[in-house]
């Protein structure tokens, strides 16, 4: 990790991580596209699912990113007892975190989705699809937390294994339960609600048997220090997730008014850019090990030559992602819904946010530099500031005074502000590096 030639490093380590985001995005397109076959409400209750899905992985995220922060850093420091602690911690707060979120969402959720800017007529389909799924929470969050511990061991490839495993499986079940036996939407909340389990045990398995710190759940023994050190280094992501739950929900809410065709058009919307941006996010966890490893270490010219590799290689992809999409916009909605409102709304909003796709490079490598460094607070502050501060006032004003395209064009607004925001923010970080004026956590 502190000798190896940086560029080599991270894309041996995020070829993995890539190809598990696109794994879990893959769980998501396949229950749109098969849900798509079923009616226009239906398409609907996907974008009311995505809220509380996006809550399971922010929890997982929370405490896989939180644990693998620290984890990694006393790597680095060759202090392996206290790496073992912190993931065996992590994974018990995972899981018992879904527990927590499927207990209150069984409980409340004939009300919750309609909190979450569902029609009536799409609220019998939401309820449905969702009531697996987060039978399945604690395994949910589990398979997000224990994904991000594996990688930032520098063992992406195990996670990739668990999640492709389940994926490839969910391509088998999904079809299956809701035209063969004639499930309909539940049937495909089930699909993933068993995958997701599938691939939480594999990924239980591996990390018990082969980590470079093998999981003994006898290690989880959290103490104050420990938890402060969890809840710096993950509270950045479950500010980011939570914030993009939030954002969700408020551009359903936003939607609402202008009926089903609306909501299932976004909610189509939001889960191509998240394919898209899974590969981004990808190189980031790759980098983020090596982050991690040479900054405990104290090699700081290698953390600031893996943030520039990595930057400008996001931002060739997503330039070359927002050409792609932009070109294939009505296509690519069609491919999932062939009702022509969805598809006229959708490529619409697909071609808008293309115009400022290219900004998110630069924004979401700073941000997971900034929150493997435990730079806490600045790093909380931007993973709030795109999906919280901007999306969400965006979402709720731009319609008023645009209609639907003020639905469309929100998160564009939204990055264009968190570019303006993050650039001082991280130029200090980087000039720290630099100069080697840098507080070691």
């Amino acid at each position: 990790m502190t000798r190896r030639p940086v560029p080599a490093l991270i894309l041996s380590l995020c070829f993995p991580a890539v190809i598990s985001n696109l794994v879990t995005t893959a769980y998501n397109l396949t229950d749109t596209y098969f849900i798509g076959r079923l009616g226009t409400a239906q398409s609907g209750a996907i974008g009311i699912a995505f809220s509380i899905m996006t809550v399971m992985q922010a929890f997982g995220f929370f405490f896989g990113n939180g644990s693998g922060n620290s984890m990694s850093r006393e790597l680095g420091k060759q202090h392996n007892d206290r790496a073992a602690r912190l993931l065996a911690v992590g994974l018990a707060g995972a899981v018992l975190a879904g527990l927590t979120i499927a207990l209150l969402g069984l409980v409340t959720l004939p009300r919750l989705v309609f909190v979450l800017g569902s029609t009536p007529t799409i609220a019998p389909y939401a309820i449905s699809y969702l009531t697996p799924i987060l039978c399945a929470a604690p395994m949910v969050c589990g398979s997000f937390a224990l994904n991000g511990l594996l990688r930032y061991e520098g063992q992406s490839v195990f996670g990739m294994i668990g999640l492709v495993t389940g994926a490839l499986l969910n391509f088998l079940l999904a079809p299956l339960f809701i035209f063969i036996l004639h499930m309909g939407i539940f049937g495909a909340g089930l699909a993933t609600a068993v995958c997701q389990t599938i691939s939480f045990v594999i990924l239980v398995t591996l990390s018990a048997r082969l980590g470079v710190i093998r999981l003994d759940l006898r290690r989880c023994r959290p103490d104050p220090l420990l938890n402060r050190e969890i809840l710096g280094g993950g509270l950045p992501s479950l500010i980011r997730q939570s914030a993009g739950s939030f954002a969700a929900t408020c551009v359903n809410l936003a939607a609402n008014p202008f009926g089903d065709a609306v909501i299932a058009s976004m909610a189509i919307v939001m889960r191509v850019m998240l394919g898209a941006n899974s590969v981004i996010i990808g190189l980031g966890q790759g980098f983020q090990p090596v982050c991690g490893y040479n900054y405990g270490a104290g090699r700081f010219d290698r953390v600031r030559r893996g943030y520039w590799f990595c930057v400008r290689l996001a931002t060739a992809t997503l330039l070359a992602l927002a050409v792609g999409i932009g070109v294939f916009a009505p296509d690519l909605v069609e491919l999932f819904r062939s009702d022509p409102a969805v598809v006229k709304v959708g490529s619409a909003a697909l071609r808008i946010q293309c115009v400022t796709m290219a900004l998110g490079g630069f924004n979401m490598m700073s941000n997971m530099m900034q929150q493997t460094m435990g730079k806490t607070v600045i790093a909380s502050f931007l993973a709030l500031s795109r999906l919280g501060l901007f999306l969400a006032p965006a979402v709720l004003i731009l319609p008023h005074v645009f209609g639907v395209t003020g639905v469309e064009m929100a998160q564009s607004v939204s990055d264009v502000l968190t570019f303006v925001v993050t650039i001082p923010l991280q130029r200090r970080i980087l000039m720290g590096l630099r100069s080697g004026r840098i507080t070691r956590h």
